[in-house]
Order: structure tokens, then sequence, then C-alpha cells
């Protein structure tokens, strides 16, 4: 598994646990192997230029996700090929505000935004209730799992 993480935010980031993270989630969702994973912390003004850009949305957001070759969740045993699966960027300011709002600390949040990154590359969306429901049901599921076996 090949995870890139860059951090060009001018944020505190231990990029080695969201490289830890990113290999677990694509671990428990049965990827293959040797697909790839960029992980991107910016600015603000970077996130915001971003938005307008991709969702034409004004001000920066907390995540965007860049699918590249549209790998999905496998199943043990289960042959898949190896591909790159995309880009997630990430805002810290962002986070933090969130995760004031939450009462948990911007890192938390920003591991829990890497999952929801992870998830949306892998195909999963939250639209619609139900949707909603299985996509932040499995986000909490790993998100927990992940920290309680650190």
């Amino acid at each position: 598994m090949s995870i890139e993480v860059n951090n060009e935010s001018g944020h505190e980031v231990d990029e080695a646990e969201f490289a830890a993270l990113g290999r677990y989630v694509l671990d428990a969702l049965h990827v293959h192997p040797q697909s790839e994973l960029s992980v991107l912390f910016v600015d603000s003004t970077t996130m915001a230029d971003l938005h307008v850009q991709w969702m034409d949305e004004p001000g920066p957001t907390d995540v965007l996700s860049f699918p590249m070759d549209e790998l999905r969740p496998g199943r043990e045993g289960e042959d898949l090929a190896p591909g790159t699966l995309g880009d997630i960027v990430l805002c810290p300011e962002v986070a933090a505000k969130q995760a004031r709002t939450a009462g948990h600390s911007t890192a938390e949040e920003l591991l829990l935004l890497t999952v929801h990154g992870i998830l949306h590359l892998l195909g999963y969306d939250h639209a619609e209730p139900e949707e909603e429901k299985e996509m932040f049901a499995l986000q909490r599921r790993l998100l927990l799992t992940f920290l309680a076996n650190r």
C-alpha cells in the first residue's frame, strides 16, 4: 500500500498517523495492497481555491476527494486489481473550527475527515438518507476500531 502524506498547511500534523489510518481503512475494505492514496493538508486559501475550482462553491471546506481509478471496496479473498485510489485534500483550519463545535481535538476531526474522504474515493456518498446512514456508520466503525488498535 503506497500512501503519500504531505503537509503544506502550516499546521502541525502527525503524517505517520494519517498514513497508518489510510493503510488501516484500505486494508479493512479489502482494497488491493498495491493501490496508491495521496493525502494533502493545505491552508484555507488553497482549499478555498480548490473548492471554487472543483465544486463551484465559495470559501474553504474541510475535505475534498479526487478519485482517480474508481476503485471500489472488495471482499476477503477477492482478487482485485491495484490502482490509484486518488487524492484527499484536508484543511486543518476548517477542521479546527468544526472540532471546537463538536467538542473534540483538531487531530480527531482530521482523522474523521480522512476516513470520510477515503470512503468518498471508494464510491460512498451521503446525498440520500440511506446512503448517509450507511456511509456514516462505516466511517464511525472504521475510525473507532483504528483508534482502539493504535
